[in-house]
């Protein structure tokens, strides 16, 4: 099995407890230090001992997910042969850091962080085996798990640390605590999946509308220490896709407060951020732009290259004009009721962009149903 959580939820004790409970050997060890070679040791002895008892070792490796490739594969062979019992344990996404042969052999049990009440149960629980004489209350013991962020380990070391404080102090002061923990860590990882899900609960929630929602995921990236430009892009590219010409400024606030990063870094900038992430999700949506170049796209990928109609080719030289390039070219400032085709012949009439009724869209719309109409007038065919 593979058991995958945060840090201090329990995985290594989860794994002593299931070793315990079926009487097996136990032997731990940790991908940060060890290697095949220790594998191969283990195994060895694995080997030996079966035989005389009939059971097979618990092998537990931590952090599993700082194995190469080469040394997940180890494993395989002494998994598929029942000489060893694999239990590893990761902070890492399995689908990601594990390889699929161990992974397809393997159950993984997903830990969820450890909530603030229990991590209250395990520091009740733990002081009197730190045997201090000490007292500490309720509100004191909340404060700490609450710190602690779910991190079980976190919390037991503050604890350990304050209660043993020199001073002879018989309470536990929420101070002494705060003294322990020194300043609340955000948890951070730049490279793995909460990366990824910290930027798409930003980006759906501005999608959504949800303002409040929208400041408390850039909270949590900017607080762990994001680097506040590929939140600055990601806005960027937001205004650009879910507003898109429903509010043309909505672009422009991006890149203001894409400027305003570069310009003067942390922590200043997280106001700059915070004022386009409240504009963004209240600003009206439409993703017709996204859309219309898809559909462009789609048809420069899967279509001939067209030819550009003769009429608004560019002629530079007299063989080209003498070819036709630019002929009965319209200028349009010049005559701005007199409508042409600009499309290549083959794609008359192809609509790419359908405003929506949001915003700034509604003025765009009537302006290309006056220009359609003047088309049609003037005995231009087209199709939708």
């Amino acid at each position: 099995m593979i058991l995958w959580g945060p840090p201090g939820c329990g995985k290594t004790t989860l794994a002593r407890l299931i070793s315990r409970q079926v009487r097996n050997r136990f032997v731990p060890f940790s991908a940060v230090t060890a290697g095949i070679a220790d594998v191969k040791r283990v195994v060895a002895e694995a080997r030996k001992l079966r035989p005389v008892d009939g059971v097979p070792v618990i092998l537990f490796v931590d952090e599993i997910h700082r194995f190469n490739k080469a040394q997940q594969d180890a494993f395989l062979p002494h998994i598929e042969d029942g000489t060893i019992v694999f239990i590893g344990a990761t902070t890492e996404n399995p689908s990601f850091e594990v390889i699929g042969p161990l992974l397809s052999r393997s159950r993984v049990f997903v830990l969820d962080p450890l909530g603030t009440d229990d991590i209250v149960r395990i520091l009740e629980r733990a002081l009197p085996a730190l045997d201090r004489d000490v007292e500490v209350d309720e509100e004191t013991l909340a404060f700490i798990a609450d710190q602690a962020q779910g991190d079980a380990r976190i919390a037991l070391n503050a604890l350990d640390y304050a209660t043993s404080a020199p001073g002879g102090e018989r309470r536990l002061t929420r101070q002494m605590a705060q003294d322990a923990l020194q300043k609340r860590i955000v948890p951070s990882d730049k490279s793995g999946e909460s990366h990824y899900n910290l930027i798409s609960a930003l980006h759906k929630s501005l999608r959504g509308g949800d303002a409040d929602a929208s400041l408390y995921y850039l909270a949590r990236m900017c607080e762990a220490g994001e680097d506040p430009l590929y939140i600055a892009r990601r806005l960027v590219r937001f205004a650009s896709e879910d507003v898109g010409n429903a509010d043309p400024q909505a672009l422009a606030l991006a890149i203001a407060a894409r400027d305003a990063v570069a310009f003067i870094g942390y922590p200043e900038c997280k106001l700059a951020l915070a004022q386009c992430v409240i504009y963004l999700a209240l600003a009206p949506s439409s993703n017709s732009v996204y859309t219309a170049y898809a559909k462009a796209a789609d048809a420069v990928n899967n279509e001939p290259p067209h030819s550009i109609p003769l009429h608004i080719r560019n002629a530079p030289t007299r063989l080209m004009k003498d070819l036709g390039y630019g002929k009965d070219y319209v200028y349009t400032h010049d005559t701005p009721d007199v409508t042409q085709e600009f499309l290549p012949e083959a794609l008359a009439g192809r609509l790419f962009y359908r405003p929506v009724e949001a915003g700034f869209e509604k003025e765009l719309a009537k302006r290309i149903a006056a220009f359609r109409k003047r088309t049609a007038e003037s005995g231009s065919s087209g199709k939708s």
